[in-house]
């Protein structure tokens, strides 16, 4: 389909009448800010909100992964990028990065970080927050670089970390634009997602959903409200603003209602399908508890998870939700997505408070997509 016909044809696409099950859903926990879509690859099934409007915007945090995924990987469709090209050609810091087995011993690295890693995380590089070892690292042991060491050895294991940040900064090193003037151009206009942005202009500022963080006697209390001082750096690992209708835009094209001039079937393909071989995703522990809780959002603990080229992928389907082979991630603010190529259905659920996988926003989250098959 012709990008401009699009975005179009879903901005007019009709909205059904919303299902009960899926409103009382969104409702039940009495969050203070939801927004949701579910969508086929042609139009919208359902739009909900509770508290705040469907175009309310929201900082969705890791929902910028995905789409920096496909900026790199438009990148390797034009030859200026390659999958398996050692990325310290680009960033020879990288070179330098030891693997971290215990806090006082470090050895050289094996093997070379490469996209095919950053995009799929086996890259060693981990975020402290779910990596306990690294955290005491950081703290006993600061890097004059900022960089911390690497996990294991490059292809040999899968943790959640800054991999899709330094594949930000290739996007931006090869083609010679920042991610936001990138995304904008190659993404989000002939997507028709006119509000989403690394930048929040005044105009804006109202529609924006104030942060909430979860106190130690349970309630919920909010940020200060300031207005978004604009940015100079963008990061590939997150740092979007969004709303759930034009995220969802984003969703269907990945369901493959897109354009094919935004990405060629073979790339999408590779979106939906292990990059990972025998390796599976395991549950991080978490080394700050009042941010998040432990990272996995499989409900079944023996699920052996894979990840594609940007999301993870489910082998065995959800008790009464989604389908085997569904694609998904989230945002450290409890937003959530998932893709069912197999039902040809994708959703986003946006909530805007920490801990990232509260209870309530876990519980939401599981009602919301019962909900949705049980209703569609």
């Amino acid at each position: 389909m012709h990008r401009r016909t699009f975005a179009a044809s879903l901005l007019a696409a009709p909205l059904v009448a919303q299902p009960l099950a899926i409103t009382q859903a969104l409702r039940q926990f009495r969050l203070p800010a939801v927004t949701a879509i579910v969508a086929s690859p042609q139009k919208i099934l359902y739009s909900g909100f509770v508290g705040v409007p469907l175009n309310a915007i929201f900082s969705v945090a890791s929902l910028t992964k995905a789409v920096t995924t496909v900026a790199a990987l438009q990148l390797v469709e034009q030859g200026k990028l390659s999958l398996d090209e050692p990325v310290e050609n680009h960033f020879p810091e990288l070179a330098q990065l030891p693997v971290l087995e215990s806090l006082n011993v470090l050895r050289p690295a094996q093997t070379k970080i490469t996209l095919v890693h950053l995009l799929t995380h086996t890259s060693g590089l981990a975020y402290t927050t779910w990596d306990p070892l690294l955290a005491k690292y950081r703290q006993a042991k600061p890097a004059p670089t900022g960089l911390l060491p690497l996990r294991f050895d490059p292809g040999t294991g899968w943790t959640y970390g800054t991999s899709l940040d330094w594949a930000g900064r290739l996007v931006e090193t090869v083609s010679g634009l920042n991610l936001e003037e990138y995304f904008q151009r190659h993404i989000f206009a002939p997507l028709g997602m006119k509000d989403t942005s690394f930048l929040l202009p005044n105009s804006k500022f109202p529609r924006l959903v104030t942060n909430q963080r979860r106190q130690r006697n349970g309630l919920l209390r909010p940020d200060p409200r300031r207005p978004i001082p604009p940015r100079k750096e963008f990061g590939g690992g997150g740092g979007l603003f969004s709303t759930a209708p034009d995220y969802a835009k984003f969703l269907q094209f990945i369901l493959g209602a897109g354009p094919s001039s935004i990405l060629q079937p073979k790339s999408l393909h590779q979106m939906t399908i292990n990059q990972i071989g025998a390796l599976d995703v395991p549950e991080l522990p978490t080394s700050y508890p009042t941010v998040t809780a432990n990272l996995r959002l499989n409900p079944n603990p023996q699920a052996r998870d894979k990840f594609t080229f940007g999301f993870l992928l489910n082998p065995v389907a959800y008790p009464g939700g989604r389908s085997a082979g569904s694609l998904a991630w989230a945002g450290s603010n409890n937003a959530f997505y998932w893709i069912d190529p197999a039902r040809q259905l994708c959703a986003v659920l946006l909530m805007q408070f920490q801990p990232f996988l509260d209870p309530a926003a876990v519980s939401t989250l599981r009602a919301f997509e019962k909900a949705v098959y049980r209703s569609f």
